[in-house]
C-alpha cells in the first residue's frame, strides 16, 4: 500500500504540471469559448419536453451544493456511478456547469482520497461526502466514460489530469491473465474480477492497445460461453451464471456484437405490479429468478435495441417505461422513475434496498433520458480499431 501511496502521489504531481501533448493544460470553460471553440448549445428546454423535461428537471433538483447527487430524493446516499451517469446527462443536454460541479467534486478529492487510497475513488459515501467505502472498478471506469464524453463535447482539458489518473488506476488492476480486478474493500482486501466492471473498463480506457487486448483474451477464455455465444457473469454459479445487463451493455460496448444476444435477454423478461401506482409493468429482471422489474437494466436494454435498429423493440420497452414514471417528490412538475417495480431480490439473492421501488431512482431515470436524447454514453468509447481476429464474438 506503501508503495501504491508513493507511486499516485509521484503521478499526480507528474500529470498535473506535465506538457506533453497526451496531458493539456487545465483551462476553464470560459477560455475555451474565447478562443472560439464552437460549444454545443444548452438546449434541454429545446430537446426535452413534457414528462422528459419533468424527468430531467428532478434530477437537476437533487444535486447539492457540493456537486454530488443523491441516489434518490431526500436520502444521505450517494453513488459514485450515479454521479457519472448524472455528468453524462448534464453533458448531453449541453449543461457543463453541472457537469463540472460533479468533477470538480472529484478533483478536489485526489489527495485526500484517491492518492490516501493508494487509486480509486469510493463507491458510495454520504450527502456530505463522508464515510466512503469499496473501491469499484466498474464506478471509477464510469466516472471516466463521463470524463471523456465531457472532453470529447467541449474541448476543455481541465479534467485531463484526473482522468489520466483514472485509466492509469485502472490499468494497474490488470492480472497476468488480462482479465482486472474489481477493487479493493475497505479492509484493503482485492475484489474477484466481475465482468460487468472489467467491459466498461474497456470502454472506458480509450484506444486499442495491449490492455485491450488482453481484456478481450481473458474473456474469450473465462467469461464467454461458446455455445449460447453470451457473455457469462458467474462462471461458478449455475443459477446466477448469466446477467441480464450483459446483453444490453455488451451490445452497447463492443462493435459488431451479434444482434441475438439482445433476443436471447427475453429469459429475463417478465410481467409485474408496480406497487407505487397498480400498473402492470412488463421489463426485464437482474437474473432468471424473473421476480421483479429492473427499471434502469430495462432502459438499457431499450438503448441497445435502438442502436441495433430494432425500432419495435425498443419503442415497446419504453412504452412500460413511461408506464413506470412516478411523482414522489417535493419538486413541483417532477418526475422519475424508481429503481424497481417492486420488492425482490437484486443480481443473485440480496434483497433490494427499502425504497427501491418507492421513490424515483437517479439510474433509471438517466438511462430513460438517453432514449429519449439518442444518446449512448458508450458509443465514444466505443470507436476502437479492434483487429478482426480479436473479435471473439464473431467466430
Amino acid at each position: 500500500m506503501l508503495k501504491k501511496l508513493l507511486f499516485y502521489t509521484i503521478l499526480y504531481f507528474f500529470i498535473s504540471s506535465c506538457t506533453l501533448d497526451s496531458v493539456y493544460e487545465s483551462v476553464s470553460l470560459e477560455e475555451v469559448e474565447a478562443v472560439g471553440i464552437d460549444l454545443p448549445e444548452n438546449n434541454f428546454e429545446n430537446t426535452l419536453k413534457g414528462e422528459e423535461l419533468e424527468i430531467y428537471k428532478w434530477i437537476s433538483h437533487v444535486q447539492l451544493s457540493n456537486g454530488l447527487l443523491t441516489s434518490t430524493e431526500d436520502s444521505n446516499f450517494v453513488s459514485l456511478y450515479d454521479n457519472s451517469l448524472a455528468a453524462l446527462a448534464f453533458i448531453s443536454v449541453g449543461e457543463y456547469e453541472k457537469a463540472e460541479h460533479i468533477f470538480d467534486y472529484f478533483n478536489d478529492q485526489i489527495d485526500l482520497e484517491f492518492v490516501l487510497n493508494g487509486g480509486g475513488f469510493f463507491q458510495f459515501r454520504d450527502s456530505a461526502g463522508n464515510n466512503g467505502n469499496t473501491i469499484w472498478l466498474g464506478d471509477n471506469a464510469w466516472l471516466l466514460i463521463a470524463l471523456n464524453n465531457y472532453y470529447q463535447k467541449t474541448g476543455n482539458n481541465k479534467y485531463t489530469p484526473l482522468a489520466q489518473l483514472l485509466e492509469n488506476w485502472i490499468r494497474s488492476l490488470q492480472d497476468e491473465d488480462g482479465g482486472l480486478w474489481g477493487g479493493f474493500r475497505e479492509d484493503g482486501t482485492q475484489i474477484h474480477k466481475i465482468t460487468e466492471g472489467i467491459i466498461t473498463a474497456f470502454n472506458a480506457v480509450e484506444g486499442y492497445d495491449d490492455f485491450h487486448k488482453g481484456i478481450l483474451n481473458y474473456l474469450k477464455q473465462e467469461r464467454w460461453n461458446t455455445n449460447d455465444k453470451l457473455l457469462v457473469a458467474w462462471p461458478e454459479n449455475e443459477t446466477h451464471y448469466y446477467a441480464m445487463d450483459l446483453h444490453s451493455l455488451g451490445y452497447l460496448i463492443f462493435k459488431n456484437f451479434p444482434e441475438e444476444v439482445l433476443i436471447k435477454a427475453e429469459r429475463y423478461k417478465n410481467t409485474q405490479v408496480a406497487s407505487y401506482n397498480g400498473k402492470e409493468i412488463t421489463g426485464y429482471c437482474f437474473d432468471e429468478d424473473k421476480d421483479v422489474i429492473w427499471l434502469e437494466g430495462t432502459a438499457q436494454m431499450a438503448l441497445a435495441f435502438k442502436e441495433a435498429n430494432l425500432a419495435n423493440e425498443a419503442n415497446g420497452i419504453l412504452q412500460q417505461l413511461k408506464n413506470a414514471q412516478m411523482n414522489n417528490s417535493a419538486q413541483l412538475n417532477s418526475l422519475g422513475l424508481p429503481y424497481a417495480t417492486n420488492e425482490g431480490t437484486s443480481y443473485g439473492s440480496s434483497l433490494l434496498w427499502e425504497n427501491a421501488s418507492s421513490t424515483p431512482a437517479i439510474s433509471s431515470s438517466i438511462w430513460y433520458l438517453f432514449n429519449v436524447l439518442n444518446f449512448s454514453p458508450l458509443d465514444l468509447g466505443k470507436q476502437k480499431n479492434i483487429p478482426t481476429e480479436d473479435m471473439f464474438w464473431n467466430f
